[in-house]
């Protein structure tokens, strides 16, 4: 009785809270126009993209299951099916370019990830100067453009008048066999990717470094954890991600690593450094055979994607 005389006298109510409509919170018309603004801004982009990848990467498949000849107009292809598929299983070269490239891989991303990591956490947290132009010096390897930096490296594997030929006589070790070996071509190759990759890794890391808060650090300091206690339990558990992200760029790199290897061995001594990249290549631009070369293009970026996944997959159970 006296609620009703109160709202009859006109006394004033409680607002009521406003209604919160959409994903976060936006009214419908206003979040349907960023949407489309949002494909229009990503539009360019995303045309960019389909015409320059996912184009090539269709009309790859559409390639590999048919028999072509590349001397021959792309009128006289004929359809086979997965024929060039199930061919590459039997193909002993191909079986020993995958081979090599996984040994490859394992050298380059086994060797340059921990050291990227091991570099940039000395460039990030001694307070010296000049760090910056470290930075700069190691990021420079990887601005060089790869022929010319593959060249330079040629000359100093040299056997007779290469520096560290010259070096290794001067201690006497002998002829070193750098590029001319079957047991030492690949690891030369994988000091020079290494050698290449390094800085941008390092850089990666230093960014990477960044993200994580100083205030654990100065706990860890009150508490007398050392320099090696907050890498362990700081320092490497946060950068998981900046890991996984250069692992993924590592393996991706080395597997298509072809400038080196068609510059300074061409895939020898005896097909020691025929790395899956080289092996496409040569079976599709030598060969001509369009068909074969594209069936091992699609095999190798459905490995790639396969690594990726299991590498997401295995971060994210952890």
């Amino acid at each position: 009785m006296m609620a009703a005389s109160v709202e009859s006298l006109g006394a004033p109510s409680r607002p009521a809270a406003p209604v919160r409509t959409g994903r976060w919170g936006g009214h419908p018309t206003h979040l349907a126009q960023q949407r489309r603004w949002g494909a229009l801004m990503l539009s360019p982009t995303l045309l960019i993209l389909g015409l320059f990848t996912f184009v090539p990467i269709v009309l790859t498949f559409w390639i590999s299951l048919h028999a072509w000849n590349m001397l021959t107009p792309i009128t006289k292809m004929s359809w086979v099916g997965l024929s060039n598929y199930t061919n590459l299983f039997h193909d002993p070269t191909f079986r020993s370019s995958l081979l090599v490239t996984l040994v490859y891989v394992v050298i380059v991303v086994g060797i340059t990830v921990p050291l990227s990591i091991l570099v940039g956490m000395l460039l990030y947290f001694p307070r010296v100067r000049g760090k910056g132009v470290a930075r700069t010096v190691l990021f420079t390897t990887y601005v060089i453009p790869t022929i010319a930096v593959a060249m330079v490296w040629g000359a100093l594997y040299a056997p007779s008048y290469g520096p560290l030929a010259q070096m290794f006589h001067a201690v006497g070790l002998g002829q070193p066999t750098f590029l001319s070996s079957p047991s030492s071509a690949l690891a030369s190759l994988a000091a020079f990717n290494i050698w290449q990759m390094l800085g941008y890794y390092t850089v990666l890391v230093v960014a990477g470094l960044t993200q994580i808060p100083g205030d654990l650090y100065e706990a860890a300091r009150v508490d007398g954890a050392g320099f090696v206690r907050q890498a362990m339990s700081i320092t490497l558990p946060l950068l998981r991600r900046t890991t996984v992200f250069v692992v993924l760029i590592g393996v991706i790199n080395a597997v298509q690593v072809f400038d080196p290897v068609y510059v300074l061995t061409q895939g020898g001594p005896i097909t020691s450094t025929t790395v899956i990249s080289y092996d496409i290549q040569r079976t599709a631009f030598t060969y001509g055979l369009a068909g074969e070369a594209s069936a091992m293009a699609f095999s190798l970026l459905v490995l790639l994607v396969a690594v990726a996944v299991v590498i997401l997959a295995f971060m994210r159970s952890r």
